[in-house]
């Protein structure tokens, strides 16, 4: 088989529509767009949400908060998640990724002090809470901010 010689498979593609080509076609004189009418007309047809004439529910429903274009959002990890390192590891954003802790580093990895640590740990982070923080120290770790 060559490149040349591929074919898609029986019945899998139709003729396109070869509009306006005479009567004879079926397809002559108004296309298959019919008379007159929104629809007929050269971009015609309604925009997507048009409900009408009533108010849209876009327009409806309230509209609530703002979205800060300067925020940074954060990978949050809580300290309980770090039990999978080896003790003294060090535990940075890419070791996160590669153990599957977290999917996407965002603006950066947020250290949570949720649950308990029990393993000595060297660990870099944007940002961490105060009782992470303590977590990590109180067990002879270093939290690192980067």
């Amino acid at each position: 088989m060559k490149l040349h010689e591929l074919r898609p498979a029986e019945g899998s593609t139709t003729a396109e529509k070869r509009l306006g080509r005479g009567v004879g076609s079926g397809l002559g004189k108004t296309s298959g767009k019919g008379h007159k009418g929104a629809k007929a007309r050269s971009g015609g047809g309604k925009r997507p949400g048009f409900e009408g004439g009533q108010m849209p529910l876009y327009r409806r429903v309230p509209k609530k908060g703002f979205t800060n274009i300067f925020g940074t959002d954060y990978a949050s990890v809580n300290v309980e998640r770090l039990n999978v390192f080896e003790d003294g590891a060090t535990v940075d954003a890419k070791a996160l990724l590669d153990a599957g802790i977290i999917k996407k580093t965002l603006g950066g990895v947020k250290i949570m002090g949720n649950g308990e640590l029990q393993k000595k740990l060297n660990v870099k982070a944007a940002k961490f809470t105060a009782s992470a923080k303590e977590k990590i120290e109180a067990l002879g770790g270093k939290a690192e901010v980067i």
